[in-house]
């Protein structure tokens, strides 16, 4: 029987730890982990060269390319990035900001318009705030270092939007330190929280804010999927499942030892107070993979997508996703 040997490139999450060890075995293929500091490295390496068989990669990127029919790879219903966003919205103060409507006509820095990240929070920004974008100006380029965020390979928008390249020499947060943009989105912090107390989040309170957006709609943003490239999808399709069993199986195993407070195996004091929190908000997963578990966040971000005019409508949810048996989650 054909015995693939399978490359996957991917961060060192909790939830990825049992494949990387080898204590979860994907069956009929060897599986070489490639562990990568950076999602953002391996995302350009996937996009720009197809330089694995299968990887994490931004969902935003697949779902646009896909609708663009220009997607050379499938996905799996396996989520290793998801991230609620509230907590990156940074201002300054100076700027006049004081709730998100304010956001309204002002320059904005971003690391990459397109990127997950800033799709969700401006939807959530528009969804529960009104906020009207249209009038922003957007500024591009890396949170706390000078020049660009990663060598993203972008297709083109398909309305245009105002964006500037950050070429000041400067990093975005020092330009919002310095009121040369009046707020930041992204995946980052800005450094310049530690030294200007006038560069504050947008959110205070991100967490409650956080957890009531899952409250009212089930929705826990969804960063990255798994995506494998289609010509080794279609010379072995058997491996969609194989990794989909095992990626919820190496899942399981890290909730299984989150929950030893025997010795905590991350350095949160307070994680079984922690853990406490996330069964009372999710239950005892709070990362369910596959589709019917997903539905609601996949629609948001699909919507999301296509009211920003990063895909030409919403895609049938289900031609996003190679069909796997989800007899685990």
């Amino acid at each position: 029987m054909d015995r693939p040997r399978i490359n996957f490139a991917c961060s060192l999450y909790d939830r990825m730890q049992a494949l990387h060890s080898g204590e979860v075995k994907p069956e009929g293929m060897d599986l070489e982990f490639v562990p990568m500091e950076w999602a953002r490295q391996i995302f350009d390496r996937m996009a720009g060269e197809q330089a694995f068989d299968a990887s994490e990669l931004s969902s935003s990127e697949f779902i646009a390319r896909k609708d663009a029919n220009q997607c050379p790879f499938v996905a799996l219903p396996v989520f290793p990035s998801r991230t609620f966003r509230h907590n990156t919205i940074w201002i300054n103060r100076k700027s006049g900001i004081n709730k998100p409507k304010d956001l309204e006509g002002k320059r904005i820095g971003v690391p990459l318009y397109t990127m997950t990240a800033a799709v969700w929070q401006r939807g959530h920004l528009t969804d529960d705030y009104g906020v009207d974008f249209s009038g922003v100006r957007w500024v591009q380029g890396a949170i706390n270092s000078a020049g660009a965020h990663g060598d993203p390979t972008v297709l083109p928008l398909l309305k245009p939007v105002n964006i500037e390249i950050n070429h000041s020499g400067k990093s975005l947060s020092d330009l919002l330190s310095e009121g040369s943009i009046d707020a930041t989105i992204g995946t980052s912090n800005p450094d310049s929280r530690k030294t200007n107390p006038d560069v504050q989040r947008l959110f205070p309170d991100f967490k409650e804010v956080e957890k009531d957006l899952y409250k009212r709609t089930g929705v826990f943003p969804i960063m990255h999927l798994v995506a494998i490239r289609k010509e080794v999808y279609e010379k072995h399709p058997r491996i969609a499942q194989s990794l989909y069993d095992a990626f919820c199986e190496s899942k399981h195993l890290a909730l299984k030892r989150m929950r030893h407070f025997g010795a905590l195996r991350s350095m949160l004091p307070w994680m079984t107070a922690e853990v406490d929190e996330i069964d009372a908000v999710f239950g005892y997963d709070p990362w369910p993979y596959g589709l019917k578990a997903n539905h609601a966040t996949i629609a948001t971000l699909n919507r999301y997508l296509a009211e920003q005019h990063l895909i030409r409508a919403p895609l049938d949810i289900d031609s996003i996703f190679v069909p796997v048996s989800e007899t685990r989650s």
